[in-house]
């Protein structure tokens, strides 16, 4: 059988029984593959990472959306930097929005998302609210006029390829905070706080310097094999001030179908801490 190697940390990897490999492509920006895996089906990998998987990509998808757009009570202007897969897309498509901008630098990418990731996207890209930006989100954030109620930050990880990391300073947040509307919320993915402590910690760090309210959690993603952080930042909304009830109310009223993410999901989650080793051993 072969394998895929998936890095977990400096030091850790993960194998994954390879069924077939759909695709193999070097971008303009990075290295692509689809992969199908045995027990994760169909993937997409950049840069030797994997992005999305078909068995458990909904996890990390709904739980990026969904807390920050929920405590909002009128997301109707949303822009999602990186999602090049049209996953993130899927999820935000959920809530009542008029309108969402995807922005992407990598062009080519996107075009590969939407032919071979149809059934994971649900054809997203298609929907006549969405608008497709094909530019560097540093240089979108510094040109665009639009005021957005929720900004979605989904990017490769912060300890992995170049293409991302500047999007993780605390410039870049001062930044977005410009096109972001006084009562807006933003939520970032933030890598492992257990694998890359101090990567997070930089992170959250930044985030926290720009905004007043900061609240991190994390979900276990099995095919990162690694606890998967995300940080929401604003100056008006809190997740962590939903009731039970309030959340359940939002939910229903939007006629949201989920998998994963719930009304004890987003209030529970919020409240136990990211995992964090012990001591950092090497």
């Amino acid at each position: 059988m072969e394998y895929y190697t998936q890095p977990v940390s400096r030091i850790t990897k993960l194998l994954m029984g390879i069924k077939e490999k759909k695709l193999e492509v070097k971008t303009k920006y990075q290295h692509c593959e689809i992969i199908e895996f045995l027990e994760y089906g169909l993937a997409l990998v950049l840069d030797k990472l994997v992005q999305v998987t078909e068995v458990d990509e909904y996890i990390y998808h709904e739980m990026l959306v969904h807390p920050s757009l929920i405590t909002h009570d009128k997301p109707s202007k949303v822009l999602i930097i990186g999602g090049g897969d049209g996953c993130v897309l899927r999820e935000v498509l959920k809530h009542p929005v008029n309108k969402v901008t995807l922005v992407d630098i990598d062009g080519e990418l996107v075009e590969i998302c939407k032919k071979y990731l149809t059934k994971l996207n649900m054809s997203s890209f298609e929907d006549n609210r969405v608008e497709l930006v094909i530019m560097d989100g540093k240089d979108y954030v510094e040109i665009s006029k639009e005021i957005y109620d929720c900004i979605v930050l989904d990017l490769t990880d912060p300890f992995g390829p170049e293409i991302s990391k500047e999007l993780y300073s605390y410039n870049f947040y001062k930044k977005l905070k410009r096109i972001l509307d006084e009562k807006g919320i933003i939520v970032t993915q933030a890598g492992s706080s257990f694998y890359f402590t101090d990567v997070y910690e930089e992170v959250f760090k930044n985030i926290s310097g720009n905004f007043k309210i900061v609240r991190e959690y994390n979900v276990w993603i099995p095919s990162f094999g690694y606890n998967c952080c995300f940080i929401t930042g604003s100056d008006y909304y809190d997740p962590l001030s939903l009731s039970l009830n309030e959340i359940n109310d939002r939910i229903n009223k939007r006629n949201i179908k989920t998998k994963f993410y719930n009304a004890n999901t987003h209030y529970n989650i919020l409240r136990i801490p990211v995992l964090k080793p012990s001591k950092i051993l090497s």
